[in-house]
C-alpha cells in the first residue's frame, strides 16, 4: 500500500479523527473508503454510458415519432 500526504485544517481533521473513533474506525481508514468509492464513481458512470449507448443501437423507431401513449405503455 502507496502512503500519501495531505493537507487540512487541523481542527477538521481532529473533528473528523473524534467522529472516526466514535465509529470504531480511523481516519485513515475513512478515508481509503471514501477514495475508493471516489475512484468507483468514474467506473460506474463509464459503465453506465456504455450500457446505455447499447441500448440506444438496439432501439429503433422505424423512423417516426413515439406517442405520448406509446412511450408510457408499461
Amino acid at each position: 500500500m502507496k502512503n500519501i500526504t495531505f493537507s487540512a485544517d487541523e481542527h477538521l481533521i481532529e473533528a473528523a479523527r473524534r467522529r472516526a473513533s466514535s465509529e470504531n474506525t480511523t481516519l485513515n481508514e475513512q478515508f481509503r473508503l471514501w477514495l475508493e468509492s471516489y475512484a468507483e464513481q468514474v467506473e460506474q458512470s463509464t459503465e453506465a454510458m456504455e450500457t446505455i449507448r447499447e441500448a440506444q443501437r438496439s432501439v429503433h423507431s422505424g423512423g417516426r415519432k413515439f406517442t405520448r401513449e406509446e412511450m408510457n405503455e408499461r
